[in-house]
């Protein structure tokens, strides 16, 4: 995917990118002090982690007001996706949930470069007080069959959208999941690697 392609088709601001392009230039001055994202990655950053992440925009209503991204780390797909949709839908409140101190610091700092206001939780999923969470995402953090307690845990009763994105074994971690009935599943081909896929899923 093209980057300048995909940030004109949903009306990205120019500010918007130059923000973006600062956060990307943090995560790399900070990349080499703590593991934010695999060094044999760097070179393909824009289409390997922020397009990854923002291909999820595409999946938002205009009336979502709470997102929890679990598992942040450097910030994907949470981060990215507050700073693009910050001007068009501005009442939704990303919330980030990472364990890592550390990384906590830098997602505050790159909060502050992509002038977003997220509210970040340091410490695990299991103990997250967010509740209610119209969508929870999560990226590169652990099998659906884990991330499935997750998305009822934070969840509304009714109307909550899951957003994993995930690799080629999507239909292997499916079919290691007990009570799947209980969950609408649909997987879309990645907009950006060609063995990856965003899972949707909602409760039954």
């Amino acid at each position: 995917m093209e980057k300048n392609l995909f940030f004109d088709k949903h009306n990205v601001s120019r500010e918007t990118m130059n923000c973006l392009e600062n956060y990307v230039d943090l995560l790399i001055k900070w990349n080499q002090s703590i593991n934010l994202i695999s060094k044999h990655t760097i070179n393909q950053i824009w289409d390997r982690h922020v397009l990854d992440s923002a291909q999820l925009v595409r999946f938002i209503d205009k009336d979502v007001r709470k997102w929890v991204d679990l598992g942040s780390g450097a910030g994907f797909p949470g981060l990215v996706v507050a700073s693009i949709v910050k001007d068009s839908i501005p009442k939704l409140c990303v919330s980030l949930v990472e364990s890592d101190q550390r990384k906590c610091v830098f997602l505050r700092q790159a909060a502050d470069l992509l002038k977003v206001n997220v509210e970040i939780f340091a410490g695990r999923v299991q103990d997250c007080s967010f509740k209610n969470a119209d969508i929870i995402s999560a990226r590169a953090l652990a099998p659906i069959k884990k991330l499935l307690p997750y998305f009822i845990q934070l969840g509304k009763i009714k109307g909550s959208k899951g957003l994993f994105l995930k690799g080629k074994n999507i239909n292997k971690e499916l079919k290691d999941v007990e009570g799947l009935e209980k969950f609408y599943i649909k997987t879309y081909p990645s907009l950006v690697d060609a063995s990856g896929f965003v899972l949707e899923v909602e409760k039954r």
